[in-house]
């Protein structure tokens, strides 16, 4: 039996990305979720929140300007493609999709969009606009909403295709025919990638001030509110 062929399908900005992207948004879960806005750790559940925010603006640069599979012009997700698609998948009908199927191209964009709105919201309310709270806790569950319906979706496919698209995200490579794969893995813009991020990062934790619970946006120089401090007043108060 001729084995299927592995193909590139996935470019390394992607894959770098993406797993970026899963460490970085759990972690800071976890962190605002689990630990909690009295944690020491919450302010870097925001500085986390801030790299997120320039991860995802260089993802909708790559959208399109990025490889074949990573623009977003190769996405098919139009309402009737997704019906369909989830149609077929109900009844057992496979469909060939060589980079997002519709369903994931939806889950993506809500992804996309539900982490804006998470960036956008977290940083109000370090400006001191507390009614936002409500709004950015909506947007952290609908987000964990959505990572739940994809990651269940992900197994279903694997399941029944088996095919470990999970892997492929990892190593790039699919079983789809050469001339369906694109030519390069894309090292340049990988490497530029990881130095802005690294560069970004590095500049948010070394700025972060404790005492103030701040730290200044590298190059831009704003600053931001990462914490809530407690008032010195409420403090004396309290005592009395």
């Amino acid at each position: 039996m001729k084995e299927p062929l592995k193909t590139l399908v996935w470019d390394l900005p992607i894959r770098l990305f993406h797993w970026l992207l899963v460490v970085s948004f759990f972690t800071s879960a976890f962190i605002s979720l689990v630990l909690g806005d009295d944690s020491g750790l919450f302010a870097y559940h925001a500085i986390l929140g801030l790299i997120i925010g320039l991860m995802v603006f260089m993802r909708v640069i790559w959208g399109f300007v990025g490889s074949r599979y990573a623009r977003f012009s190769s996405f098919t997700f139009s309402p009737k493609s997704v019906l369909e698609y989830l149609g077929g998948a109900l009844i057992g009908r496979n469909t060939h999709h060589v980079g997002h199927n519709p369903a994931g191209a939806w889950a993506i964009f809500a992804m996309l969009g539900l982490l804006v709105g998470l960036v956008l919201s977290g940083l109000l309310m370090g400006l001191g606009l507390e009614f936002v709270e409500d709004i950015h806790e909506l947007f952290a569950y609908a987000m964990l909403g959505v990572v739940a319906v994809h990651i269940l979706g992900v197994m279903a496919h694997v399941v029944r295709h088996r095919e470990n698209i999970v892997a492929s995200m990892y190593h790039g490579h699919k079983a789809v025919d050469e001339k369906e794969g694109i030519k390069s893995p894309h090292f340049v813009a990988a490497f530029v990638f990881c130095v802005v991020c690294f560069s970004w990062s590095y500049g948010l934790f070394a700025n972060f001030d404790a005492a103030t619970q701040t730290t200044k946006l590298p190059l831009i120089g704003w600053t931001v509110q990462l914490g809530e401090l407690e008032d010195e007043h409420d403090e004396h108060d309290d005592d009395h």
